[in-house]
């Protein structure tokens, strides 16, 4: 008689093996350098930079919470 295996999937991975991680470290590093006006150095006026940290933030933000609601369901 074959017996089942106890196969618990629901354990979240850790953080930095989620592609999620890599997608919001990639928009917040372009965020910060967009702000700091390296990305378009000419163009870049002072409401550019701001809009810049603010996707920052809220990038880094967003991935925070939805690690922290997928820690939460395991």
């Amino acid at each position: 008689m074959a017996t089942a295996k106890n196969n618990n999937n629901n354990d979240p991975k850790p953080g930095y093996k989620s592609t999620e991680f890599w997608i919001t470290s990639v928009v917040a590093i372009l965020s910060i350098l967009w702000g700091a006006g390296v990305v378009d150095p000419e163009g870049a006026s002072s409401a550019d930079k701001v809009f810049g940290f603010i996707c920052s933030a809220a990038a880094a933000m967003g991935y925070t919470i939805s690690r922290g609601m997928a820690k939460k369901k395991a």
